[in-house]
Protein backbone atom coordinates (compact mmCIF):
# COMPACT_ATOMS: atom_id res chain seq x y z
CA UNK A 1 0.00 0.00 0.00
CA UNK A 2 1.46 3.57 -0.97
CA UNK A 3 1.64 6.37 1.43
CA UNK A 4 -0.48 9.78 0.86
CA UNK A 5 1.70 12.77 1.00
CA UNK A 6 0.07 13.50 4.45
CA UNK A 7 1.69 10.22 6.48
CA UNK A 8 5.07 10.80 4.79
CA UNK A 9 7.33 10.44 7.74
CA UNK A 10 9.13 13.29 5.96
CA UNK A 11 8.22 17.06 5.93
CA UNK A 12 7.46 18.60 2.39
CA UNK A 13 10.15 21.00 3.04
CA UNK A 14 12.94 18.45 4.16
CA UNK A 15 11.99 16.48 0.60
CA UNK A 16 12.71 19.96 -0.93
CA UNK A 17 15.82 21.16 0.24
CA UNK A 18 16.55 17.02 0.22
CA UNK A 19 16.47 17.05 -3.45
CA UNK A 20 18.38 20.84 -3.47
CA UNK A 21 21.13 19.70 -1.50
CA UNK A 22 21.53 16.50 -4.26
CA UNK A 23 21.47 18.64 -7.03
CA UNK A 24 23.99 20.66 -5.89
CA UNK A 25 26.31 18.82 -4.38
CA UNK A 26 27.57 17.21 -7.40
CA UNK A 27 27.10 13.46 -5.49
CA UNK A 28 25.43 10.18 -6.24
CA UNK A 29 21.86 9.26 -5.83
CA UNK A 30 22.73 7.15 -3.55
CA UNK A 31 25.91 8.56 -1.41
CA UNK A 32 23.54 11.49 -0.62
CA UNK A 33 20.88 9.51 0.22
CA UNK A 34 23.16 7.67 2.76
CA UNK A 35 24.14 11.02 4.15
CA UNK A 36 20.85 12.37 4.88
CA UNK A 37 19.28 8.43 5.94
CA UNK A 38 17.13 7.97 3.20
CA UNK A 39 16.60 5.41 0.45
CA UNK A 40 17.96 6.39 -2.92
CA UNK A 41 14.28 5.20 -4.20
CA UNK A 42 12.58 8.21 -2.18
CA UNK A 43 15.25 10.81 -3.33
CA UNK A 44 14.97 10.09 -7.13
CA UNK A 45 10.76 9.67 -6.18
CA UNK A 46 10.98 13.41 -4.77
CA UNK A 47 13.15 14.97 -7.36
CA UNK A 48 10.58 13.52 -10.36
CA UNK A 49 7.62 15.04 -8.42
CA UNK A 50 9.34 18.41 -7.75
CA UNK A 51 10.15 18.72 -11.84
CA UNK A 52 6.60 17.40 -12.30
CA UNK A 53 5.35 20.18 -9.80
CA UNK A 54 7.56 22.80 -11.39
CA UNK A 55 7.30 21.99 -14.83
CA UNK A 56 10.17 20.71 -16.11
CA UNK A 57 8.86 17.48 -16.73
CA UNK A 58 5.88 16.03 -18.06
CA UNK A 59 3.35 14.39 -15.90
CA UNK A 60 0.65 14.81 -13.06
CA UNK A 61 1.41 15.95 -9.61
CA UNK A 62 0.07 14.22 -6.86
CA UNK A 63 -3.07 16.54 -6.58
CA UNK A 64 -3.60 16.07 -10.70
CA UNK A 65 -3.39 12.15 -10.06
CA UNK A 66 -5.95 11.65 -7.20
CA UNK A 67 -8.30 13.97 -9.43
CA UNK A 68 -8.10 11.69 -12.06
CA UNK A 69 -8.51 9.33 -9.91
CA UNK A 70 -11.84 10.34 -8.68
CA UNK A 71 -12.75 11.65 -11.80
CA UNK A 72 -12.66 7.93 -13.11
CA UNK A 73 -14.49 6.66 -10.20
CA UNK A 74 -17.19 9.27 -10.58
CA UNK A 75 -17.93 8.46 -14.66
CA UNK A 76 -17.56 4.91 -13.89
CA UNK A 77 -20.78 5.43 -11.86
CA UNK A 78 -22.25 7.28 -13.77
CA UNK A 79 -21.82 4.78 -16.63
CA UNK A 80 -23.34 2.01 -14.56
CA UNK A 81 -26.55 4.20 -13.69
CA UNK A 82 -26.56 5.18 -17.24
CA UNK A 83 -27.13 1.55 -18.32
CA UNK A 84 -29.61 1.12 -15.62
CA UNK A 85 -31.77 3.92 -17.24
CA UNK A 86 -31.97 2.45 -20.51
CA UNK A 87 -32.85 -0.46 -19.49
CA UNK A 88 -35.39 0.74 -17.51
CA UNK A 89 -36.70 2.65 -20.25
CA UNK A 90 -37.09 0.44 -22.11
CA UNK A 91 -39.04 -2.23 -20.38
CA UNK A 92 -41.08 0.31 -18.95
CA UNK A 93 -41.79 1.90 -22.79
CA UNK A 94 -43.39 -1.85 -23.12
CA UNK A 95 -46.01 -1.66 -20.08
CA UNK A 96 -49.10 0.50 -20.74
CA UNK A 97 -49.41 3.15 -18.48
CA UNK A 98 -52.24 3.12 -15.54
CA UNK A 99 -55.65 4.37 -16.54
CA UNK A 100 -55.16 3.84 -20.32
CA UNK A 101 -57.36 2.30 -21.97
CA UNK A 102 -54.33 0.08 -24.36
CA UNK A 103 -55.04 -3.65 -24.54
CA UNK A 104 -52.28 -5.64 -23.57
CA UNK A 105 -51.40 -8.70 -26.13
Amino acid sequence: MTRSRSNSPYPHEFKVEAVRLFRDSGKSLRAMADELGISTNSLREWSRKLDIQNGLRPGLDDEERSELRRLRRENKILREEHEILKKAAVFFAGRPRPGSSVPVH
